[in-house]
């Protein structure tokens, strides 16, 4: 009987919660979580978060290509690219340096976008996420593509920003790796992936996967030890 009633009283439990879940709720606010429609009402920028996203999606389509399709008509003239590891670089160094650096020759490309939203504290700035995954279709970097034809480079998960100044020119772009353990690129986000994902890493420490450095491990292994001591007295 103890064990009927005990069974009983857990189906309650998980029903009443599995009911709780299924039932339409109000949003949850959190203390602190910014209020995004009195931030943009406030906003003195002159473009709407609606228009600004489209301006993103604008320059990031195949016909602009973040000013390498264009000569650079879609950027400021104080534009700067700066990721990781990378820049703050300016305008003019940012297209040649891509003019003669095209993936697209070499890969066939899946962005796989999504998220784009516009920053409510920061209000000329969007933000979106990228799940690369790329097939290598030529040579590159002295590497040729694997006779393999299911060999797919995934670049792990990447958080993108662009900022626009009152004209929708572009200010500023980035990226920065946000899930290194994803992917097979050692972790590794934008053309260090790439050069990882083919074979061809360049023979730095920014274009190697994260590793602790000696110092990193060794205050690890103080804590360790610290905690092992302390449990014994």
């Amino acid at each position: 009987m103890k064990t009927t009633t005990a069974t009983a009283a857990l189906f309650a439990v998980v029903t009443s919660t599995a009911e709780a879940f299924s039932a339409p709720a109000a949003p949850v606010i959190l203390p602190g979580e910014v209020d995004t429609t009195a931030a943009f009402a406030a906003s003195t920028f002159p473009i709407s978060p609606s228009d600004l996203i489209n301006r993103a999606k604008q320059v990031l389509s195949p016909e602009i290509g973040i000013g390498t399709k264009d000569s650079g008509a879609c950027l400021a003239t104080d534009f700067e690219f700066v990721a990781a590891v990378v820049g703050p670089i300016g305008r003019e160094e940012y297209l040649d340096a891509l003019g003669g650096f095209k993936l697209e020759e070499s890969f066939d490309i899946e962005q796989n976008t999504f998220g784009f939203t516009v920053d409510p504290l920061q209000p000329n700035r969007v933000w979106w996420y990228g799940r690369q995954i790329s097939t290598q279709i030529a040579p590159f970097m002295g590497a040729e593509p694997s006779t393999d034809s299911s060999t797919e480079l995934t670049l792990p998960p990447q958080s993108f920003h662009m900022d626009f100044n009152e004209e929708g020119l572009v200010k500023e772009f980035g990226f920065y790796t946000v899930d290194r353990r994803q992917g097979n690129t050692g972790g590794l986000g934008g053309a260090f992936g790439y050069f990882y994902g083919v074979g061809k890493p360049l023979p730095i420490r920014e274009c190697q996967p994260y590793k602790p450095s000696f110092k990193f491990r060794m205050l690890g292994l103080i804590g360790k030890i610290g905690k092992k001591l302390s449990k014994k007295e």
